[in-house]
């Protein structure tokens, strides 16, 4: 028996009975969308079934969604999809981040040394702070010490650490453990800049692997990594 028949009847038997979506917009944004590997807009929607007979609704089948619908591409994903961050978000995030790892850094150093300042410079300027300087950077770290004391504080802080939590902590879930690792590396470099870690500069790169969810023993590893030349 030839399957066109079968396949016939199936094709009709939707177009008889079957059940019927009516979606409604009730907020739109932007989103990264999975399907299209980029930032997209998208459609928040929720929806109303019901079954239909000849093409006409007859019973209703109760609410459906809500659901997220790409622009673009027209796919259909679960409202959790808009947790991840999209490019433009995650780049700022990022950015945010290695400016509170470089300041933290610098602000357990004690004394700023011309060494210290240059990497610290370059490492924001390659983060996408192309104007920033050595006399801002200063400045930045005297109003820190002047506003909380950590000047004459021996390791990490209590709102030191709340702060790098508080940068890190929701960027960490998006990175690949190779970016939380390069991170971290980062503010290792700028606190060697100037010799071996002082006991405040380890405790708060310590405390900024924690909030990037790494391993204590990764830690510990890639604080060792980065006091080898290469």
């Amino acid at each position: 028996m030839s399957a066109r028949p079968v396949s016939r009847g199936r094709a009709l038997c939707k177009r008889v009975v079957g059940v019927h979506t009516a979606w409604d917009a009730v907020g739109d944004g932007e989103f990264f969308c999975p399907a299209c590997g980029g930032d997209r807009n998208y459609q928040r929607l929720t929806g109303r079934r019901r079954f239909m007979l000849l093409g006409l609704p007859v019973v209703p089948r109760g609410d459906a969604g809500p659901v997220v619908q790409c622009a673009a591409c027209q796919d259909l994903f679960d409202p959790d999809v808009l947790d991840h961050p999209t490019t433009t978000r995650l780049s700022a995030m990022l950015r945010d981040a290695v400016h509170t790892v470089v300041l933290a850094v610098l602000s357990s150093a004690g004394s700023l040394t011309r060494t210290t300042l240059d990497t610290a410079v370059g490492t924001l300027r390659a983060a996408g702070y192309a104007d920033c300087s050595e006399e801002q950077l200063v400045a930045l770290v005297g109003a820190l010490a002047a506003d909380t004391g950590r000047a004459t504080e021996a390791d990490c802080t209590p709102g030191l650490a709340i702060e790098l939590h508080e940068a890190l902590g929701p960027l960490a879930p998006h990175l690949a453990p190779a970016g939380r690792e390069a991170l971290l590396l980062q503010g290792a470099r700028i606190a060697l800049a100037d010799g071996p870690y002082t006991t405040a500069e380890r405790d708060v790169l310590t405390t900024t692997g924690c909030a990037l969810t790494l391993r204590t023993e990764d830690v510990t590893h890639l604080l060792a990594t980065a006091r080898t030349p290469s």
